[in-house]
């Protein structure tokens, strides 16, 4: 879990895996335990201290991966449990540069928002406890942190985002790693989505995608920021790491004419360029940079063709490689970690048919020592080999892939599986996968493709799946079956499809538009809805969202959404004829639970063979190894019935308790109900009055509270109200003006200003049009809004008090969200009557609540609207979008 800097690409890829079939003859080889494919291994995740005296490891304790410690000569059994979750396992852990501490990420039930802990493996066990105590370095709930730099100058500092302030945007803090205090460096309100350190740990360089989707490589100056490089939105320019002058960048871009990423070295003073390396047979995109933590040399590159190929330009560091590739010959060959002087090095050696040895090196005396095998139980001699191959597309792309064929049978007329990979922005590559292999062993042919869209193949290859999802992108994986039929190998009444992430929705799209292709299809945490996933991604994705609109497709424009409705897969699921198994995490902030839901309902209405699995406790993937197997029990019997493949008889206890737990009769299935919301706005029964009104305000989050003075003007002008509030705050002051129609009260124009922002709307013809400025860069804002909008903006509760209010009454209304671009239905119901004192006095009040209208979990309040004068007194809103924050404003005068 080293800090690495990510490419901004769609986050959806997970870790998961797959299913199986029943015997073609009698020469398959004995089918291998499920177990022993998705259980939890003895020992993995090795890692040597950095002065080399402990080796860290993950091993189950009650069940559940965590982490333990040993001395280097001590044997396994006299390792020390360092951490004791029981409910999620430990997959993310480091060493702290000093080796004082092991720190890891853990997130609760797979909702992706990680805390990073701080643990002394010397210390003794806290009271009452296994193990020695775990500080939250980053405490706070519903918070996702970010790991940007652990410097090598200052061991025991730690730099990390946290977004508990904005939870689309992440601050970044300096932690103290032994006693946990943190110091603000930067609030972020630039929209800076990642920051890159120099090697003597100080801060250079940040990361913005503006909002045309193109990425600034910004130099961070005391006050503010230059932008020295950038890139268009279907490029790339990836910050790597300062060389060993501080001076100069290593910098993978493919900005201009190059197709392929290549490394430079950039210097930001100069804003020139220096070519490194490309690939030396122009076949892939660079693919990763070695360096030396000692010397800050860069030592060696990598390129991830059809198997990974490196290059050194270190001859100490080239020698040692090939030794160890003499000894571990059709392997390839990993450094998974090193002391701190790189003399000792952490091995990882593997294949296709090999999951992971971990050797130890010692580079002075070459004396290479076996730590351990992964899944040791699992008889290599009976996996099947990985073969990449390739097929030409229907528009003359030629697309590459992996084919795993079944072990000891004729590859003709096999029952085939297609399993895609997720992303899409991603790729398959050589190697042992549990998933293939599963399936391979219960008899399958498993093809693996990289369909345009797929990273590593050049932009060409990228940005042919711009705009692509279910039409060129899905018929990349439908030319791949039928490359498989027309050799031969697949039978063509018994193929399949399955996949996680994007490749549950290839599952689904494979299913809902080439439904004679498939006959049997397993979508993992898939969406159905590309209108409803881009509605629902999460607050930190908010960088990328415009790189979503722009490789998917912009669902504020007439255009775009038509497209996006036309790619949904529940559009068209009536055209579905093959079974179809769906698998969801409940707490998945991806692709929520609703897209498989939508997709189950959808096929059970029409009286057609669908099949659930629900987890309660995971998230985007599983990381349960329980809840894997049955996910992979109830897959491998499933594709067996459909596609005639072979199974595993029986369940073990475990895994017949759990599948009780996960399996969901579709006919209990009920969707959130969404109220209609009609074009046009609720009609007001009365004026607004003009005036001044004063109220205090607070904003409490995280266990915190920040004051706020709030001020709303109305006045009459011209025929039109025009509504100002102002907000002042310790970090500011933000003023929203809002310009209604005097008879109707709906919003006409919207001014804000907050920071270096300001937006600038306008209202007609049911259409949001205007700009977003920021630092002098402006974004325009063009959006369908279906209907007019209204008690949106400044004035929003005095708006609301204007409706006919009385009990029972209800109504739904539009509003806006900028920073989204889209609708957000409003409905509003008179739940009863209050009596409500606040500094103006005390108030007999109607309590009216304002929720999402679509059943969601988006922004809620709660007005309290005077009976006699009707004008909003006070108001309580929750903010989901702030971590949950709490807002409220009590009348004054």
């Amino acid at each position: 879990m080293r800090p690495t800097r990510t490419r901004w690409a769609l986050p959806i890829a997970i870790a998961i895996s797959a299913p199986a079939l029943s015997a073609q003859n009698g020469k398959l080889p004995p089918l291998i335990d499920r177990e022993l494919f998705f259980g939890n291994p003895e020992i993995s995740g090795a890692q040597i201290s950095p002065d080399g005296k402990f080796i860290s490891f993950l091993k189950p304790y009650k069940d559940t991966r965590n982490v333990w410690v040993k001395p280097v000569t001590a044997p396994w059994s006299a390792a020390k449990l360092i951490t004791n979750d029981t409910k999620r396992p430990v997959t993310q852990y480091f060493w702290s540069r000093d080796g004082k501490y092991i720190l890891f990420a853990q997130d609760q039930g797979g909702d992706e928002n990680f805390n990073v802990y701080a643990v002394d493996p010397t210390a003794a066990p806290a009271a009452g406890s296994d193990v020695p105590p775990a500080r939250n370095l980053t405490a706070a709930k519903g918070v996702r942190a970010m790991i940007y730099d652990v410097p090598r100058n200052d061991p025991n500092t730690m730099y990390v985002g946290i977004n508990d302030r904005d939870k689309s945007w992440h601050d970044l803090y300096k932690v103290n790693i032994a006693t946990g205090d943190k110091t603000l460096m930067r609030q972020n309100t630039e929209h800076i989505a990642g920051w890159l350190f120099d090697n003597a740990g100080a801060l250079r360089l940040a990361v913005r995608t503006t909002d045309k989707g193109d990425t600034e490589i910004l130099r961070v100056d005391p006050t503010g920021f230059t932008q020295v490089y950038s890139c268009s939105v279907f490029e790339t320019c990836n910050p790597l790491r300062f060389d060993k002058t501080n001076s100069k960048l290593y910098l993978e871009t493919n900005k201009g004419e190059p197709d392929l990423t290549r490394l430079v070295l950039f210097d930001p003073a100069t804003k020139s360029e220096q070519l490194v390396e490309s690939d030396p047979l122009n076949r892939v995109d660079f693919g990763a940079a070695n360096f030396s933590d000692v010397t800050n040399e860069l030592v060696g590159t990598a390129y991830v063709d059809d198997r990974t190929r490196a290059y050194w330009k270190d001859p100490s560091w080239e020698k040692d490689y090939n030794l160890l590739k003499s000894k571990l010959p059709g392997k390839e060959i990993g450094i998974s970690s090193m002391t701190g002087d790189e003399r000792t090095w952490m091995i990882v050696a593997s294949s296709d048919r090999e999951p992971g040895e971990r050797w130890l090196f010692d580079r002075d005396s070459k004396k290479l020592t076996l730590l351990y095998k992964v899944f040791d139980k699992l008889p290599r001699e009976s996996l099947a080999q990985q073969k990449p191959i390739s097929y030409q597309s229907t528009d003359g792309l030629t697309v590459p892939a992996y084919l795993t064929l079944p072990v000891g049978v004729s590859p003709k007329k096999l029952p085939v599986v297609v399993y895609v990979h997720g992303g899409p922005w991603g790729r398959d590559t050589w190697g042992y996968s549990p998933i293939p292999q599963f399936l391979a062993n219960r008899g399958y042919a498993v093809l693996q493709p990289n369909f345009r869209a797929s990273t590593g193949y050049g932009k060409k290859f990228l940005n042919a799946g711009n705009n692509e999802w279910g039409q060129k992108m899905q018929d990349d994986i439908s030319n791949g079956v039928r490359y498989l039929i027309a050799q031969g190998i697949a039978d063509p009444k018994r193929v399949g499809i399955m996949g996680g992430s994007y490749g549950g929705y290839a599952t689904l799209a494979g299913l809902a538009f080439t439904p004679d292709l498939y006959a049997a299809g397993v979508s993992i945490v898939g969406p159905s809805n590309l209108l409803t996933l881009l509605n629902s991604i999460p607050p930190y994705w908010e960088s990328i969202r415009t790189v979503f609109n722009e490789r998917m497709g912009n669902p504020n424009t007439a255009e775009g959404k038509a497209q996006l409705v036309r790619q949904s897969p529940l559009n068209s699921a009536n055209k579905i004829k093959a079974p179809l198994l769906v698998i969801q995490g409940a707490n998945d902030p991806r692709v929520n639970r609703a897209e498989s839901e939508q997709i189950v309902v959808a096929l059970r209405d029409r009286g057609f063979p669908v099949e659930y699995l629900l987890a309660p406790d995971e998230g985007h993937g599983f990381a349960r190894p329980i809840n894997n197997l049955v996910l992979f029990t109830s897959a491998e019997k499933f594709l067996a019935k459909h596609l005639g493949g072979r199974y595993q008889e029986g369940m073990t206890p475990a895994i017949t308790q759990r599948m009780a737990v996960l399996t969901v009769d579709p006919k209990t299935v009920v969707l959130a109900k969404k109220m209609e919301v009609t074009p046009s706005a609720p009609k007001p029964t009365a004026a607004l009055v003009p005036g001044t009104a004063t109220y205090k305000g607070s904003l409490e989050a995280g266990g915190q509270s920040m004051a706020m003075d709030l001020t709303r003007t109305v006045k009459d002008s011209s025929g039109v109200w025009v509504v100002t509030e102002t907000a002042v705050m310790p970090m500011g002051t933000m003023s929203d003006e809002a310009t209604l129609d005097k008879g109707t009260l709906q919003l006409r124009k919207r001014v804000i200003h907050q920071g270096p922002a300001v937006v600038q709307l306008s209202f007609a013809d049911n259409k949001a049009t205007g700009t977003m400025s920021m630092n002098g860069q402006d974004r325009p804002i063009a959006a369908d809004l279906g209907g007019s909008l209204f008690a949106d903006g400044a004035g929003a509760s005095d708006v609301i008090a204007t409706l006919p209010i009385t009990d029972g009454y209800t109504t739904t209304f539009r509003n806006f969200d900028i920073m989204a671009q889209k609708v957000n239905a409003r409905q509003l119901k008179v739940v009863g009557s209050e009596k409500v004192t606040v500094p103006a006095g005390a108030f007999d009040a109607w309590k009216v609540e304002i929720t999402p209208a679509d059943g969601g979990t988006g922004e809620s309040t709660t007005l309290w609207v005077d009976k006699a004068s009707r004008r909003a007194v006070k108001s309580v809103t929750v903010l989901p979008q702030m971590n949950g924050a709490v807002a409220t404003a009590e009348l004054v005068k």
